[in-house]
């Protein structure tokens, strides 16, 4: 029996046009992921150490979805959580070390600090874009110790 034969009449004309038969995902929008990173490193910088949290918040939707436990979901409760927090933490910053995107995703792996003196935390954000806003974010944190077990940096 010929592969013609096995598949379906739909499967099939996915499998020629849509590389279902090597195995490989959709062609990306290189233009469209870079054009999504640009977004989200123009709003991280105004927003984590510019502390321009109203010019920055113009970049994310009112419905802003949040899955960082301790920031509340939505654009008006986010830029009020952190205008409070920046108000304690006047010299909080965050140093983006590498960004990746895949699709409507953006990756940051950032340094992200309280103080001149703190240590920090090592932390990925991740972003989803659409329409050219900001829609939801993840985080995974990690404390910068000071000691490690090896002699690898965490950036």
């Amino acid at each position: 029996m010929t592969l013609r034969r096995a598949l379906p009449a739909a499967a099939l004309t996915l499998a020629l046009s849509g590389n279902l038969l090597a195995g490989q995902a959709a062609p990306r929008d290189l233009a469209q992921e870079e054009a999504n990173r640009a977004l989200v490193l123009s709003f991280y910088n105004q927003f984590f150490n510019e502390h321009d949290t109203a010019a920055a918040s113009k970049l994310i939707t009112d419905d802003y979805r949040q899955h960082n436990p301790h920031v509340p979901d939505g654009k008006a409760p986010m830029v009020e959580y952190f205008t409070e927090f920046f108000k304690t933490y006047p010299d909080a910053r965050a140093k983006v070390v590498r960004s990746a995107t895949d699709g409507d995703l953006v990756y940051l792996h950032v340094h992200s600090t309280d103080s001149k003196t703190d240590r920090g935390v090592a932390l990925v954000d991740i972003f989803r874009v659409e329409d050219g806003r900001i829609v939801e974010h993840w985080d995974v944190i990690q404390p910068v110790p000071e000691k490690a077990a090896n002699t690898n940096t965490m950036f």
